[in-house]
C-alpha cells in the first residue's frame, strides 16, 4: 500500500493531480478541499493516501490532512459508498461539516451533496452515527467564519484578487457551506 507521497506538483487537473516523486509521476484523485489546498505548480507537496486496487485498475486518492482521510476511510465502510461517492461526499462538505450533519441527523445538507440521494444520506447517517465524533471531538465549534476563510481562500486559488472574492463573500447567505459557496461566489463574480 502507498501511504504517502511527498514529491513536486507537476499538474492539476480538478479532481486529479499529478505529484512527481523522484521522476515518477503519480496520478492521484484528490476531494476539492484538498485541491483548493494544494500550492502552486513546482512546489513541493506531501499528500496522505489511500490505494484502491480492482481487478482492472490501481487507484490512489490523496489528502492533505489525516482527518480528511480517515474520514474518507469510515465512508468506504459504508455498504454502496465507492471511492467516487466518498470523495463526492469530502468535495461537498468538510469533514467537520459532514460531522455536524451526522450529529445532527441532518439529511437534507448531505442530499445537497451531487450523487448522494435521499437513501444513501439516511444510510450514511444510520452508519456514521457515533464514528466521525470520536475524531472529531469539537465538531460543533465550526464556525460561519472558518467556512467564510476557506471560500475566500478557494477563491484566490481560482484567480481571483482579494477585493473580489470579499465582494464575492458579502453576496453570500450566512451559515452557506463551503462547497456551496464556493458555487454560488463563482455565478456572482462571472455576472
Amino acid at each position: 500500500m502507498i501511504g504517502r507521497l511527498a514529491g513536486t506538483l507537476a499538474a492539476k487537473a480538478p479532481p486529479q493531480v499529478l505529484v512527481d516523486v523522484h521522476g515518477v509521476g503519480y496520478e492521484v484523485d484528490v476531494p476539492m478541499s484538498t485541491f483548493y489546498n494544494l500550492p502552486a505548480l513546482g512546489e513541493a507537496v506531501v499528500l496522505l493516501t489511500h490505494m484502491v486496487v480492482r481487478e482492472d485498475a490501481q487507484l490512489l486518492y490523496g489528502f492533505l490532512t489525516a482527518p480528511e482521510r480517515a474520514t474518507f476511510r469510515e465512508l468506504l465502510k459504508i455498504s454502496g459508498v465507492g471511492p467516487r461517492t466518498a470523495l463526492a461526499i469530502l468535495s461537498g462538505l468538510s469533514v467537520d461539516e459532514l460531522a455536524q450533519a451526522v450529529t445532527r441527523q441532518d439529511g437534507a445538507r448531505l442530499v445537497k451533496v451531487p450523487g448522494i440521494g435521499k437513501k444513501t444520506a439516511e444510510r450514511l447517517l444510520l452508519e456514521l452515527r457515533g464514528r466521525l465524533a470520536p475524531e472529531l471531538p469539537q465538531a460543533d465549534a465550526t464556525r460561519p467564519d472558518d467556512a467564510q476563510a476557506d471560500i475566500l481562500q478557494a477563491l484566490q486559488a481560482l484567480g481571483y484578487s482579494e477585493r473580489e472574492a470579499a465582494a464575492a463573500l458579502k453576496a453570500l447567505p450566512p451559515g452557506v457551506a463551503v462547497a456551496e459557496g464556493i458555487k454560488l461566489a463563482l455565478k456572482a463574480l462571472n455576472r
